[in-house]
């Protein structure tokens, strides 16, 4: 809102943050290597990937309906890297795994942290004192709380080929890493503990997105068995549609 737009700006003019030490700096390029490497490595280069996540996310039947000012392909035959960002990430956003949101993070975390077990301490300086640092684990703090690797489990259950089902496995056991790695270094012992206002609210429609992900995971098992046809309807009255 404008309210909080003014006030932030108000607030950055009179309190400037402190510039990042040159370490804090340098463990960040460490971080970005690391988590590029680890995303890379599973998006692009494990053989297993894009057949699951076609399988494991609504993202070909979404690719069918043209809901978007363009097609979700840049190129038709083309594979992963050919998705326009919009369908890449709601596609994961519908199953409750925001898989493009985390991944790499805890890699890169898990790195640094067996490198040097005080790297943690400096982590959390990091959180406490830089603004950008302290934002972006925010945000990704955020994504945690909204997402539900059961729900994903459940997708993967009804819509995965058995031979795929532990890779879904594995990237829920690096989703739940990945969390509790961001807790320590945040030094939160629960997702949005520093915000119960958000945390209530995204409690309150838990239920109701959870109620629409098993509706959505059962049509999509039922339309995509071949033997599934659509019901011709009637078409509507042109007084009803007036």
């Amino acid at each position: 809102t404008l309210q909080r737009y003014t006030a932030a700006t108000l607030e950055h003019g009179m309190h400037p943050p402190i510039s990042p030490k040159p370490e804090w700096r340098a463990l960040m390029d460490e971080m970005a290597i690391v988590a590029t490497k680890e995303y890379r490595s599973i998006v692009f280069q494990e053989p297993r990937f894009v057949e699951y996540f076609r399988s494991a996310t609504p993202e070909t039947e979404y690719g069918r309906m043209n809901i978007g000012s363009r097609p979700s392909k840049r190129k038709p035959s083309g594979g992963i890297e050919s998705l326009r960002a919009i369908p890449w990430i709601f596609a994961w956003t519908q199953t409750r795994f925001h898989l493009p949101v985390w991944l790499g993070f805890g890699a890169a975390f898990k790195h640094l942290m067996q490198k040097d077990i005080r790297n943690i301490h400096t982590l959390r300086e990091m959180y406490n004192e830089w603004p950008f640092f302290r934002v972006t684990l925010d945000l990704l703090e955020m994504v945690f709380a909204k997402g539900d690797p059961g729900i994903a489990a459940v997708y993967d259950k009804l819509l995965v080929a058995e031979d795929l089902q532990s890779f879904g496995e594995q990237l829920r056991k690096n989703y739940e890493e990945t969390k509790e790695l961001l807790l320590q270094v945040a030094g939160h012992k629960d997702v949005l503990e520093g915000d119960p206002y958000l945390k209530q609210r995204l409690r309150l429609r838990e239920s109701y997105i959870t109620t629409l992900n098993v509706c959505q995971a059962y049509t999509l098992k039922r339309i995509r068995d071949p033997g599934f046809q659509v019901s011709p309807q009637p078409a509507l009255s042109k007084e009803f549609t007036d």
